[in-house]
């Protein structure tokens, strides 16, 4: 290939040769449960193939993920919900239950079918098709005693861990019949409106008199474990390789490798543990996203004698794991000093390539060029 045509591709199909951040959202949404697939939803079973495939990191004689490596991911990709639906059948008049549930890309279905398998097959997993998304859900509620069970035994650590807590309370009430009660409906509903973005608008319609409970702040935050570091980067991290031209570089371009995670600035406390916790990078913030920060590291030396090998010691599990190899190679690249040369560069490039968004386009083919 044409080492101007390698350039021009690069540019058009991922990002400008200008070093830039990457950006993320987050939110939670109730739905409609019904106990019966409707044609939104497709259930899939384990694929154990996807699994070996992945290399996931499987306990060999158990057959499972490390638990840290589990409340690590929940904190970055769960959510917890209290549905409240009109049924005449109960004595209030509202059909109350809690779900949890972990929606990713379709693309790592492998994972969720690991967590369903760690859970002991308890959830099921289904399909979005129109948003390409694959979902993972607990509602029946003695299932959601064992979730409970497990994140009480490995405490989640972000502020999500106030849903959590909330969401529990909500859970106790419902096994103690207090949703059957109009006290205990509206205490319920109390909660609900502490959780997540709050009451929808016809909820506030039909309980006009709620008062949000007070909502647990999340203090302890510091990582007591790797895998939970792990778990959580597996969900949330970003392994960026980034091209930028220079002057002072011989080639006429510079290689930055920056490891990111990003969070709301209320896990501000967590991110600022983190830096402790591993000895290296920083926290920023950036202006075109005032409600978040970044914990980042781009000091060559640190990502590579730090944030890889902490990785290739408690693995990323899913298809971020192939990120992370382009990213170490890469690394290997620039230790060698082979970035400097023109062949070296394209290398660099190539990798780049099938990173990230970039990789998401070819599974997805919207990759054109």
């Amino acid at each position: 290939m044409i080492w101007s045509n390698l350039i021009k591709i690069s540019n058009r199909k991922f990002e400008k040769l200008t070093f830039s951040t990457i950006s993320d959202s987050e939110s939670t949404k109730s739905f409609a449960y019904s106990s019966q697939n409707n044609s939104s939803f497709v259930t899939e079973h384990p694929a154990k193939d996807d699994l070996a495939n992945l290399s996931l990191n499987i306990e060999k004689n158990k057959n499972k993920i490390n638990p840290n490596w589990i409340t690590g991911f929940i904190d970055a990709e769960g959510s917890f919900s209290l549905i409240l639906s009109k049924n005449n059948t109960y004595s209030q008049g509202w059909l109350v239950f809690p779900v949890f549930q972990v929606t990713l890309h379709k693309k790592d279905r492998a994972i969720l079918e690991a967590i369903l398998n760690y859970f002991n097959g308890i959830g099921s997993i289904f399909s979005e098709e129109k948003r390409n998304s694959v979902k993972y859900r607990v509602a029946s509620f003695e299932e959601l005693g064992l979730i409970i069970e497990h994140l009480d035994k490995y405490p989640l650590i972000t502020q999500k861990k106030a849903d959590y807590l909330l969401f529990k309370q909500a859970w106790e009430l419902i096994n103690q019949k207090r949703h059957l009660t109009s006290e205990g409906l509206n205490q319920i509903v109390n909660i609900r409106a502490a959780m997540n973005l709050g009451l929808t608008d016809t909820l506030k319609r039909e309980f006009p008199a709620y008062i949000p409970v007070v909502r647990p702040l999340i203090q302890d935050q510091k990582i007591k474990d790797p895998y939970w570091l792990a778990g959580f980067t597996s969900g949330e991290g970003c392994f960026m390789v980034k091209i930028g031209k220079s002057v002072s570089h011989k080639s006429g371009y510079r290689i930055l490798l920056e490891f990111v995670l990003t969070q709301h600035i209320r896990d501000e406390e967590l991110m600022k543990s983190i830096i402790s916790y591993l000895g290296c990078g920083r926290y920023i913030f950036r202006p075109s996203r005032p409600n978040y920060a970044e914990f980042t590291v781009t000091k060559f030396s640190e990502v590579n004698q730090i944030i890889i090998p902490f990785f290739e010691k408690y693995p990323i599990i899913g298809v971020k794991l192939q990120d992370f190899r382009s990213f170490c190679k890469v690394a290997k690249i620039m230790v060698n000093k082979d970035h400097l040369t023109k062949e070296g560069l394209e290398q660099v490039l190539s990798l780049k390539q099938n990173m990230n968004k970039s990789r998401e386009q070819e599974e997805d083919g919207s990759h054109s060029e």
